[in-house]
């Protein structure tokens, strides 16, 4: 029988749980201020940029990743002739859509269901199944990856030796009893922060452990109703790889002296563990609720129809038009219902003619998105608009944008 001691302590002593409780509320403030814009049409533009942008990450603190515009491209089935580039696409492509069908699984879970085993195997497994059977290898490649399946061999991760193959499913049991049954949001994140990291201490997978948990935390953030679609801490992670690399293996380290709480691993590197995850979540909310500032998004628009005018060969010919007056209606559109092409039209005040040119300059470009020639026209965030709308960002993306 598995020991499940050996991954002692689970959650911080009580007397330790301040500073992690003022970061939780800190947490919870900045995400009630997001709640503002959830379902809108801005949020609702932004949410494929961020799908893209969470699998550009995570595969980068993996050393898998590819360029953002390269997403773009695997997105309209345009894939690399380099077989390795290609694989890195359909990765990415397959975590944009494991990220998608999940939130929807997961949302209305109850709490102990949102760290029951089985949710770890299916996320595992919606990512993994959505590659072709030659994709589902090792980052190394040198082994198979079973979708959703408990490892068989005992493995390695950085100085840590993970428990036996054997008692893997007893710790994940342990593992979701503990974490499933915390009272309170504040305390569920800090929980949610310990059981990132002991999670991959269990590293229940041959490979894609670090996926399936980073994929974990953040479909917990948004069933929680954290997140609204608008931030993830995948985007913090990969920003800070070498420090949360350093926190990850700095929690395996065993007790080091009496105080050090009462189980064979270090509780003080737990909760410096906790922090710094918790401190990576906070940054990531308060970054996007500042972003979201809807007087700053008009001053932005600006520019970035300023610069357009100014080079019509970035909108695909020099018979494109961008005039300012388009600032009367677009950014109308990031907050209200999809209008009518003519009521666009007539709300930039401009002669018909003029007016149908800039309107088809901006379906052309992506800034605003149609169903048909004749449909209504609905606020988009193509690619390229990302560095001046939200600047700083995806800052890859601007670069491939330049």
């Amino acid at each position: 029988m598995a020991d499940i001691g050996v991954f002692q302590p689970l959650f911080p002593e009580e007397r330790l749980l301040g500073p992690l409780l003022d970061l939780a509320a800190g947490l919870l403030a900045q995400s009630h201020r997001l709640a503002a814009f959830a379902g809108q049409p801005l949020a609702l533009a932004l949410a494929p940029r961020l799908r893209a942008m969470n699998s550009y990450y995570t595969n980068k603190i993996e050393g898998q990743h590819t360029r953002p515009l390269d997403i773009d491209r695997a997105l309209a089935n345009q894939y690399d002739a380099d077989a390795q580039q290609a694989r890195k696409q359909r990765l990415a492509v397959a975590h944009m859509a494991a990220e998608s069908d999940l939130e929807a699984r997961v949302a209305g879970l109850a709490r102990a269901e949102l760290f029951a085993p089985t949710l770890i195997g299916t996320i595992h497994a919606d990512l993994y199944q959505r590659l072709p059977e030659a994709d589902r290898v090792t980052d190394e490649g040198d082994d198979r990856v079973e979708p959703g399946v408990w490892r068989s061999r005992p493995v390695t991760a950085g100085r840590h030796l993970a428990p036996p193959p054997e008692a893997v499913p007893a710790l994940l049991t342990a593992w979701g009893r503990r974490y499933g049954e915390l009272p309170g949001l504040e305390q569920a994140l800090i929980g949610l922060a310990c059981a990132h990291h002991r999670l991959l201490w269990i590293h229940p997978f041959r490979d894609g452990n670090g996926r399936a948990a980073r994929l974990h935390a953040h479909l917990v953030l948004h069933a929680l109703g954290l997140t609204q679609g608008l931030w993830s801490p995948m985007r913090g992670l990969a920003r800070n790889q070498e420090t949360y690399y350093a926190r990850l293996n700095n929690a395996d380290m065993a007790r080091r002296h009496d105080h050090d709480g009462r189980g064979p691993l270090s509780q003080e590197e737990l909760v410096a563990f906790a922090a710094f995850f918790l401190e990576i979540a906070l940054d990531q909310a308060s970054f996007m609720a500042g972003r979201l500032d809807l007087i700053g998004l008009r001053e932005r628009l600006a520019d970035l129809l300023t610069w357009l005018a100014a080079h019509p060969w970035r909108m695909g010919g020099e018979k494109s038009l961008i005039r300012l007056e388009a600032l009367e209606s677009v950014p109308y559109l990031a907050v209200a219902v999809p209008l009518a092409r003519g009521r666009f039209m007539a709300m930039t005040g401009l002669p018909e003619r003029t007016a149908r040119r800039l309107l088809a300059s901006l379906l052309d470009w992506g800034l605003l998105a149609s169903s048909s020639s004749r449909a209504s026209v609905a606020f988009a965030l193509p690619l390229a608009s990302l560095r001046f709308l939200f600047p700083r960002l995806w800052p890859e993306a601007e670069v491939d944008a330049v």
